[in-house]
């Protein structure tokens, strides 16, 4: 690896390609499962203003934002709009089979589900020969018996509802008065890689305690690991659907996506 040539140097020239991760109808498959919802009851106010919030973060850190978001929360929007506002009766609705505004949204939700479910079990199948599905830790097994959670590998989303609460804890705590740094990201990876060569794995939070703590600085951090996922330069596991989330660094493979602005791409 050549220094300082591997990695876009600042936030505002980077962009995550978020049709790498994931799109509009997992990010809501994401907070009916946070929520703990019925899916067939959608809570459409709480999920809009929920989904809104997920939208403005990604923008701020401005990810690559497509175009199918955007439509989503306008969708979304226009369903809590016609849930609230009156409707004179109607012919259908005196037969009583004026379709709820949410069906259509819940039978998409429902085939995208039983898709992802499809593809996930034969992603599954694949990667659990390798090892890369879960990480089975033999000797917490044994001691745990029953109890025993593996840790099963995140998605973005939940990195995001992570990075808000961090965000939010911060923002709690007293500000430290420091003159301003301008941290790339490149930086900001080659110190993350020398703080996980020090241990096996490190708690998600903890990557974000060894700065200034001011919101520009978590941000990069928040971007580094985004691009150190895409680059397979690390992993990221999470105890259970609510257990602390933990950053494994791995050896890169061969078939690792180059950098952005790699001259080799």
């Amino acid at each position: 690896m050549t220094e300082h040539t591997e990695f876009e140097s600042s936030p505002d020239a980077y962009k995550v390609k978020l049709d790498a991760f994931e799109g509009p109808l997992d990010l809501l498959l994401h907070l009916i499962r946070k929520h703990e919802v019925n899916i067939y009851d959608i809570p459409i106010s709480l999920i809009t203003e929920q989904y809104l919030h997920y939208l403005e973060l990604m923008k701020e850190l401005d990810l690559d934002v497509a175009g199918e978001f955007v439509v989503m929360a306008a969708t979304l929007i226009h369903i809590k709009s016609r849930t609230l506002l009156p409707r004179p009766p109607s012919e259908h609705e005196a037969a009583g089979d004026e379709e709820d505004p949410r069906e259509a949204l819940v039978r998409r939700l429902l085939e995208h589900q039983k898709y992802k479910a499809a593809a996930e079990l034969l992603h599954e199948r694949e990667t659990l020969r390798s090892a890369q599905y879960i990480r089975p830790d033999s000797r917490v097994a044994a001691a745990a018996g029953d109890d025993y959670e593996p840790e099963l590998e995140v998605d973005l989303f939940t990195l995001l509802a992570a990075f808000r609460g961090v965000l939010t804890r911060a923002s709690r705590r007293p500000r430290m008065v420091l003159p301003p740094e301008q941290l790339s990201i490149e930086d900001r990876i080659q110190q993350l890689l020398g703080r996980l060569s020090e241990t096996e794995a490190c708690g998600f939070e903890d990557l974000f305690a060894d700065g200034d703590g001011s919101r520009p600085f978590m941000i990069v951090t928040f971007l580094a690991l985004l691009e150190m996922i895409r680059l397979k330069l690390i992993r990221v596991f999470q105890s259970g659907g609510f257990g602390a989330i933990r950053v494994y660094k791995r050896a890169r493979p061969a078939d690792a996506p180059h950098p952005i602005g790699d001259p080799q791409q």
